[in-house]
């Protein structure tokens, strides 16, 4: 049976850097398997064949996690290889596995690149970024019946065929959008990194950004959730309130409310960094808010019972309770008659229009649903004092 060892050539004259290769022994012929791996000397045990990422900073270290994975899907493979070969009985060289190597190399497996790609997402602590991923990942493995396809196999027609299942099984035009948005940056990469040539095969595909439904309720629709009686549905009651009190803070996102620190509330201000665009927001602390905060009187860091540090992970605990609550808001608007779905996100869209509605000068308020890219929100909202935009939302908030 043929044996593989990892070694690294130290690249002259700079003798700190050297790139893998591996050694294919059989039969007392030795073979040698080159690749680009490039790292430092001291970033590779010789003696356990290991990467060592102990001494290495964030950046780095992502780099060589990403690295240690190509290099244990590399010896996956040889291993595979030299077993197949194995199980036929007849006689095969060294030859016979580099052969079958390069043949795999070649046709590189697009499942596998896209999980290191989410790996490298995790080790760089780019958790949201690595569940997009994930889940443009799981579209396209459905449409290919969970049958990996290789990267050389990407073109027009392949990716033609998937914006047509999307289509077909009921996927939204923005939802197609993104994951062809996604497939296409990981297919970029490997580009890059030399694993298959450009042969632009999202250039049909839909990439754009449509206009959707208007989401946002009218002023006598909120107040009508404010104030229908759940007291026998406290399920609804509490998604009722997690709804009220996003509208309350001027459409806040799910994910700021859910790890909102109590510490973030200071002499009547509430600030916090929107977790999406790292931009800092002060809010003036109101009745309404912290009657909803003393109803559920949370324990731990946070304001809010959404998340608890004694639960696990945070992150999921987050994921699973917005799942919850948007099916009772769901639920919700069916027994009060709304037409479109109701969830957190229609809050957000819903301070903004009520608030033009009311004649707040637009550059006070940021129309949700009328700017095409978060960055133009940013800019709207970075220059208007924060003292108009609490009076803007006192007003709101006082004619409910």
């Amino acid at each position: 049976m043929a044996t593989i060892n990892v070694k690294i050539h130290p690249i002259i004259p700079d003798g700190n850097v050297g790139t893998l290769f591996y050694q294919v022994v059989h039969e007392g012929t030795t073979k040698v398997i080159e690749t680009d791996y490039k790292l430092y000397l001291h970033e590779w045990n010789s003696e356990t064949e290991k990467l060592n990422v102990h001494d290495a900073d964030a950046e780095r270290f992502a780099y060589l996690a990403a690295l240690g994975k190509r290099v244990e899907c590399d010896m996956r493979r040889l291993r595979g290889i030299i077993m197949s070969l194995d199980l036929r009985i007849m006689p095969y060289a060294t030859d016979d596995v580099v052969v079958n190597f390069a043949d795999y190399c070649s046709r590189r497996s697009f499942g596998l690149f896209m999980k290191e790609q989410i790996g490298r997402l995790e080790s760089m602590k780019r958790m949201r970024t690595s569940e997009t991923y994930t889940a443009a990942y799981r579209s396209f493995m459905r449409f290919m019946d969970n049958k990996d396809v290789a990267i050389d196999e990407f073109d027009e027609k392949l990716m033609g065929e998937y914006e047509n299942f999307l289509k077909m099984t009921g996927t939204g035009l923005n939802t197609v959008s993104f994951y062809m948005r996604i497939m296409r940056a990981v297919y970029n990469r490997a580009v890059d990194e030399g694993i298959t040539d450009q042969r632009y095969p999202f250039k049909k595909v839909y990439t754009g950004i449509a206009r959707t439904v208007k989401r946002a309720l009218r002023f006598d629709d909120i107040r009508r959730i404010k104030n229908v009686d759940l007291s026998n549905e406290p399920n609804l009651a509490f998604a009722r309130d997690m709804f009220m009190f996003s509208f309350y803070t001027r459409g806040m996102s799910f994910v700021d409310m859910s790890f909102l620190s109590k510490s973030n509330l200071s002499g009547g201000v509430l600030s916090y960094c929107r977790r999406k665009t790292g931009q800092r927001l002060d809010i003036k602390w109101e009745k309404c808010m912290q009657e909803i905060v003393e109803r559920y009187d949370a324990c731990g860091p946070y304001i809010l019972p959404i998340v608890s540090p004694d639960k696990g992970d945070e992150r999921l605990q987050y994921r699973q309770c917005q799942c919850r609550i948007n099916a009772y808001l769901k639920r919700l608007g069916r027994m009060m008659g709304f037409l479109h779905p109701l969830t957190m996100y229609v809050a957000r869209h819903s301070w903004a229009s009520v608030a033009k509605s009311r004649n707040v000068p637009l550059s006070i308020i940021s129309e949700g649903m009328g700017h095409d890219s978060d960055a133009t929100t940013r800019i709207y909202l970075a220059s208007i004092e924060a003292s108009r935009i609490d009076e803007a939302n006192s007003s709101i908030l006082n004619a409910l």
